[in-house]
């Protein structure tokens, strides 16, 4: 053996010429263990607790940590959620692991069963419905709005019933120019058959301390806040109006999923509220001829 090849033999203690390849053969994947399935689990878990903020716990920032930086435990997470259920939506520091339910998961929140828990009125179940979704598209009234995401949507309770009731007043006014009788069809589109329940109904309602009536248009709204704030969508700001919201980084995901239903255009398309300096305002249409409603709208939430 040569001096050279002998000082080379014992400074790396590697048998091979000097002039072996420089590169050496990729290591092959680490193994997934047991651990790293219920961190991924634990992640999507957290996932679903939507008041919860990374930044508020440091084992959530970990996972999302690792989430964003190996490849593997990412795949592993999304494993995790699409096996029960669930779609992700986003992956961020943000939003944390913010995910919605499919319409067959265990998870996902059914306009019925929200509404059979407020109210037993089919009527109102409608309203309740329509609530969310007038609160939605009041929230991010433009497409730009659900594109940035440093919008910050707000909204007050009494804001959204004078939105809905302007978008009825406008339908009322569309229903006579045609000459419809006071009855919707039964094929109608989801609010044009059912503005005239929402017209009808009392805005207040009052008891006699001054309570608004659960009932009542702005009570329904009231519910339908409550409950987008209970489950992290909405942060509640203040008591002026009925009660005042912002909207969260999740909520406005959620309403990206959404943005695509027929009966969040067919209320866009009403045309009820314009946006000038971030607030939405209630005027009329700029050119109402030119607003048409989309047939077959569906309300949000799985049916």
């Amino acid at each position: 053996m040569s001096e050279q090849h002998a000082e080379h033999t014992d400074a790396w203690g590697d048998p091979y010429p000097v002039h072996a390849p420089d590169t050496a053969p990729p290591a092959a994947p680490a193994a997934v263990t047991p651990a790293d399935a219920a961190d991924a689990a634990r992640l999507v878990s957290f996932g679903l607790q939507p008041k919860l903020l990374p930044a508020r716990d440091a084992g959530y920032a970990e996972l999302l940590r690792r989430y964003r930086e190996e490849s593997a435990f990412a795949r592993l997470a999304d494993a995790v959620a699409t096996g029960l259920g669930l779609i992700v939506l986003e992956v961020s520091t943000r939003a944390g692991m913010a995910v919605t339910a499919g319409e067959d998961s265990v998870f996902a929140v059914r306009m019925g069963d929200y509404a059979r828990r407020a109210s037993s009125d089919a009527a109102d179940r409608f309203l309740h419905g329509l609530a969310h979704l007038a609160v939605a598209a009041m929230a991010f009234p433009r497409p730009e709005d659900l594109a940035d995401d440093a919008y910050i949507g707000r909204i007050t309770v009494n804001g959204v019933d004078a939105f809905v009731r302007q978008a009825c007043h406008r339908l009322e006014e569309r229903a006579e120019e045609q000459g419809d009788n006071t009855d919707p069809a039964t094929d109608a589109p989801g609010l044009e058959s059912g503005w005239r329940i929402y017209a009808r109904r009392s805005a207040t309602g009052a008891t006699k301390d001054a309570r608004r009536l659960s009932g009542s248009t702005t009570g329904i709204i009231g519910k339908a806040v409550a409950f987008l704030t209970d489950s992290g969508f909405l942060q509640r700001t203040g008591d002026d109006a009925g009660g005042t919201y912002r909207t969260t980084a999740r909520y406005q995901l959620q309403v990206r999923d959404m943005a695509g239903s027929a009966a969040m255009a067919e209320l866009l398309e009403l045309g009820v509220v314009p946006v000038t300096d971030g607030s939405a305002t209630l005027l009329p249409p700029p050119d109402p001829d030119s607003l048409e409603l989309a047939a077959d709208a569906g309300l949000p939430f799985h049916s």
